[in-house]
């Protein structure tokens, strides 16, 4: 890694609007290095830096390393809670919800945005490895496909037209940094940052097995 220099991050925005303006264009898109692993001492999680390599966001989880989690809160460089992902207790499918801020503070209060949920079908033709889905009135829905074990997945609109989101290896560096490219006019950073961590819940230790995409952004 570069530098970090922590700069103030942008509060979490809300779900896009499922009437979402036209694609960012290559010089508009976000591009961040996700590194995973957590910079204090006996945490597992993410640093995540921005294309400047300043810190842009940050998920410290406490407790046995390597285990999954119940909750894992996303927070930027001062430490403030912007989203919490929780796991969903008796799901027939593993499902992830992500709320707004710190979900557990108020829980009497907690807005929830997206819903995650891995895809359970049978179909070997299928692609889609999760779908979510929005939990907030007029907001988009999405579906994720590719390999996140192999650090080769996108976020999808929910026709499967256009890439709102993409998860990259990066050369020589292993699986556990990675490039994480976003369009902002249709899914902002906090949000897909929010994604990979339910991704990464679902499918850690490489469990994914789906074949690499296509598609992918030309950034």
């Amino acid at each position: 890694m570069a530098k970090v220099h922590p700069n103030a991050s942008d509060p979490a925005e809300p779900p896009p609007s499922s009437s979402s303006p036209a694609p960012a264009t290559a010089e508009e898109l976000l591009s961040l290095t996700v590194w995973r692993k957590s910079l204090l001492f006996n945490c597992d999680g993410f640093t995540v830096f921005d294309a400047k390599g300043d810190l842009a966001f940050r998920v410290d989880c406490y407790g046995a390393r390597g285990r999954r989690h119940a909750e894992v809160v996303l927070m930027d460089v001062a430490g403030k809670p912007l989203l919490t992902i929780r796991r969903r207790k008796l799901s027939l499918a593993e499902q992830w919800i992500i709320y707004d801020g710190d979900a557990a503070a108020e829980p009497s209060k907690a807005r929830p945005l997206l819903s995650v949920r891995r895809n359970v079908s049978l179909r070997s033709s299928t692609k889609a490895v999760a779908h979510v889905t929005p939990l907030v009135p007029g907001a988009s829905a999405f579906v994720v496909e590719g390999s996140y074990g192999r650090r080769a997945c996108a976020v999808l609109d929910a026709r499967g037209d256009a890439v709102v989101a993409e998860v990259r290896r990066k050369e020589s560096v292993g699986d556990d940094v990675f490039r994480l490219v976003a369009d902002p006019k249709r899914l902002g950073a906090p949000l897909a940052m929010g994604l990979v961590i339910a991704l990464d819940e679902m499918f850690a230790a490489g469990r994914s097995a789906r074949s690499l995409l296509p598609r992918t952004w030309s950034v």
